[in-house]
């Protein structure tokens, strides 16, 4: 494949063999490098029965708050009597303890062994409760009982949905295997879905969160795969003669587009999900065209090109046509991610031979670099808009790391077995 940049060979290069060494048994860890925000401090009192649980939801609950970086959990003092979601509340003893907002509630097993949470959020300023709830659930699903405690909770508070119930996907290399895996928000209950003596690639998520494409080399070269979650399978949906490369998924999940050089160069081309039907090309130019995503009302695909002279980002209407380009600061723009509102779109600039993450308003063309760091990549939303997930290096080892989309909040999510990359955030799950 010709390239008419070496700037755009290297991006393609590193897009190709960017998953390295990782030690699958270690977990992420959360670490808040900087807030930079009011953070509104919460008390979280623990729920009585949590204990016959096994885990601590309210410590879960403190945690995913934290890590937001808009809340600030306090220590809180044994209480007697311990309050529950029945107790009436003392807003002034509250406010003494410079509590804003306030969370009780308690914990009971049923007859059939499934456990009961039931809890409420006050607003000890304005001295009004805010919201209550109650959610079945096991043993073994206390986490993510604990998360949808969490995004209640943020939601009430904040007015946007919270984002700790979803999950994120990435690749990491362990030993001789690379390995695709997925993982809660917060990096808890990993577990892997393909593991591959060849590199594994560009993974997305499918609007409803029940399938993850992906590209897998096992075949020697690029193919496209999709997994389905619930049944733990896997389908080919492109593995045309060339490279089969960067799936994205359309708004309604029902079309993938992808990168084929079954033509030639390389080039955007439309197919079914399933891998049904004929492919349709798109983009036709005798450039490289790569990096497709679709738009969140489905009407643009952003891509990256060559076309002219250095990678930028276009976009294009979704059916094809005639391409706009979006990007003109800088002589390098890749991996166009378009925020869940349309408002912003999120890549990697190069600025001074750092390559950062940058947001693009898109109705008055401002752009802000939000990261500090100098080799970003694989930028991805989650999906309340508020935060970007991407992949950096630290100390020499890759990481993992999270941005708010204002820049003021930065996380840092070390994997302490190595390097990891290609991250993913998943859709909300109703």
């Amino acid at each position: 494949m010709a390239l008419r940049d070496n700037n755009m060979g290297r991006f393609l290069l590193a897009l190709l063999l960017s998953a390295t060494a990782l030690d699958a048994a270690a977990q992420l860890q959360i670490e808040i490098t900087g807030a930079g925000v009011q953070r509104t401090p919460i008390a979280i009192v623990s729920f009585p029965g949590e204990q016959n649980v096994g885990t601590s939801l309210t410590a879960i609950v403190r945690a995913d708050l934290e890590r937001s970086g808009l809340f600030r959990g306090l220590e809180i003092p044994p209480l007697a009597p311990h309050p529950n979601e029945n107790s009436p509340i003392n807003y002034g003893e509250w406010r003494s303890r410079l509590a804003d907002a306030l969370v009780v509630g308690s914990v009971a097993q049923n007859p059939d062994g499934r456990f009961e949470v039931r809890f409420r959020v006050y607003d000890v300023v304005k001295q009004a409760p805010m919201g209550a709830i109650a959610y079945l659930f096991t043993k073994d699903n206390a986490r993510a009982a604990a998360h949808r405690i969490a995004d209640f909770v943020y939601e009430k508070i904040t007015g946007e949905k919270g984002v700790f119930s979803t999950q994120i996907a990435y690749v990491v290399k362990r030993a001789e295997a690379y390995e695709l895996q997925i993982a809660d928000a917060d990096g808890e209950r990993a577990q892997y879905l393909l593991r591959s003596n060849e590199p594994i690639i560009s993974p997305v998520w499918s609007p409803e969160g029940r399938r993850i494409a992906y590209v897998s080399f096992e075949s020697k070269k690029p193919v496209v795969y999709v997994h389905h979650l619930s049944e733990n399978k896997r389908q080919v949906v492109a593995s045309f003669r060339g490279s089969n490369s960067a799936p994205a998924w359309s708004p309604d999940g029902k079309t993938i587009a992808v990168v084929l050089s079954v033509e030639g160069g390389s080039q955007i081309y439309l197919i079914s999900a399933d891998g049904s039907g004929p492919r349709r090309r798109i983009s036709n130019s005798a450039s490289i065209d790569t990096e497709p995503r679709y738009s969140t009302d489905g009407k643009w695909i952003y891509f990256t090109s060559d076309r002219g002279g250095s990678p930028q980002i276009y976009r294009m209407a979704s059916t094809g046509g005639e391409p706009q380009r979006v990007t003109f600061r800088g002589s390098y723009n890749v991996s166009p991610r378009p925020s869940p509102d349309g408002r912003l779109l999120a890549y990697v600039t190069r600025d001074g031979g750092r390559f950062q993450v940058a947001l693009l308003d898109l109705s008055n063309q401002q752009v802000q670099v939000i990261t500090d760091s100098d080799r970003d990549e694989s930028p991805s939303f989650a999906p309340n808009g508020r935060m970007i997930l991407f992949a950096t290096v630290k100390g020499g080892r890759g990481v993992l790391s999270a941005v708010s989309s204002d820049g003021r909040i930065r996380q840092h999510l070390p994997y302490s077995g190595g390097d990891v990359r290609e991250p993913s955030w998943g859709p909300f799950i109703e």
